[in-house]
């Protein structure tokens, strides 16, 4: 049998997806990930085959740089880094306005590469990132059943009345305007739009006659997974869900790492862990006000600087543990508390080892995801760009603190996504 997994040539979509696929690995069956060059030493590292297939302009293998982006898409990442700087509102326009570029590139010319790698590979199953437009253009046309991921949170698919691109909820530290918020709709309605007809242009070249959509990124596959805990999704909006399986989080299993494991050992303090991401830990200014807030506590901390130097770090206590890029896994397992920019892979990894979250939150579904963590009492937010160390401080002293029913509710959670984790669920759901 055979499992093909089609992704973005970015390692934070690789990542949560190759761990669903090691459920086939770990069955004997052979796993074949659809990708491109940036991340083969991910796919060898998880013992995969790779195909070639470029989604996109832009590539990430961990922790991603300007410098190394192709003409365009360099530019395109210094916008959006400058746009965090201006606020939540002013990075969500900029990212919709490079809507179509970023996921509905080259929709024919990737549908056929697609297509070719299916005749080839003669897959039984197939899962896709949900953000692959053009893949799901191919498998769609084509007629082959697949397993769509959506590997955000949940309302990177939008239900009901709402617009991709604008979320339907931010946390209360994040000032929103309410005529901005109209302006950002209105300019998400007309990108819904255009991308709309950009697929069914698409869809009509592959398979003319076929319906068209009336709204794209409302499109699912077959089998539609979310590598998100069903407990924190709001109950009236997966009554809007088409049928679903919540996978809880796609947690994957770390190579041994000698200098984390001497360092882990070497203290009993409680472990902060702190990283923005392979794309935002760009923001250095965030990071230095998050070690000036947590040098003054009684804590160890292992920071991901990822692109940051560490001269912007400020003084850097000889406890702490700050490299490039970190085991996050392995480092949460150990955790008492992590601050994160409220990725979903960061989210749900937390989760799966009970560490409550100080989130930063600076573009896409971080605002909605952070506002889930708050609903529930697992974690707060503070706005990146104006929050003060002492702030954060304070912030973080709490949440080392948590205790009674939000901290009772976090270790069922815990138990329940390691009782039953996302590989098996996901394999499950198509087996």
């Amino acid at each position: 049998m055979t499992l093909l997994v089609v992704s973005p040539d970015y390692a934070s979509h690789l990542y949560p997806l190759a761990t669903l696929a090691t459920a086939w690995r770990d069955a004997g069956e052979r796993v074949v990930v659809a990708t491109g060059p940036a991340t083969d030493a991910l796919v060898t590292e998880f013992g995969f085959e790779r195909e070639h297939l470029q989604l996109g302009r832009g590539s990430n293998p961990g922790v991603i740089r300007v410098e190394d982006q192709p003409a365009g898409e360099d530019d395109s990442l210094r916008g959006f880094f400058d746009a965090t700087r201006r606020g939540a509102v002013e990075t969500l326009a900029y990212q919709a306005r490079a809507r179509g570029d970023d996921l509905l590139w080259d929709p024919v010319g990737v549908a056929r590469a697609v297509q070719r790698i299916v005749e080839r590979v003669r897959p039984d199953h197939v899962v896709v990132d949900h953000l692959a437009f053009s893949a799901r253009l191919a498998l769609r046309a084509s007629g082959v059943r697949h397993a769509d991921v959506v590997l955000g949170h949940p309302t990177a698919l939008t239900v009901g009345d709402e617009v991709y691109g604008h979320p339907p909820v931010f946390p209360e530290a994040i000032p929103t305007d309410a005529g901005e918020l109209r302006s950002l709709r209105r300019l998400c309605e007309q990108v819904r739009d255009t991308f709309t007809a950009g697929w069914n242009a698409a869809l009509d070249e592959l398979a003319p006659g076929s319906a068209h959509s009336t709204d794209a990124f409302t499109e699912t596959g077959d089998v539609l997974l979310l590598n998100y805990p069903g407990e924190l999704h709001d109950p009236a909006r997966t009554a809007l869900l088409p049928p679903h399986r919540f996978l809880g989080s796609a947690v994957r299993s770390e190579p041994r790492d000698e200098q984390v494991e001497a360092w882990l050992a070497a203290d009993d303090r409680p472990l902060v862990y702190v990283s923005l991401g392979s794309f935002l830990s760009v923001r250095s200014d965030v990071l230095a006000r998050v070690a000036e807030a947590l040098r003054d506590l009684d804590v160890r901390v292992a920071l991901a600087r990822g692109s940051t130097a560490v001269a912007d770090l400020g003084p850097v206590p000889a406890s702490w543990l700050v490299r490039g890029t970190l085991p996050q896994v392995r480092l949460l397992e150990h955790a008492a508390l992590a601050v994160t920019h409220g990725g979903n892979n960061s989210v749900t990894e937390a989760l799966t080892s009970g560490v409550p979250m100080v989130v930063l939150p600076l573009s896409t579904d971080q605002f909605a995801g952070a506002a889930a963590l708050e609903r529930v009492g697992f974690g707060e937010s503070l706005d990146p760009n104006v929050s003060t160390a002492s702030e954060i401080r304070a912030v973080a002293g709490r949440l080392l603190a948590l205790d009674g029913d939000p901290r009772a509710r976090l270790d069922a959670l815990q138990r329940g996504l390691r009782s039953t984790p996302g590989a098996a669920r996901a394999r499950a759901a198509l087996t």
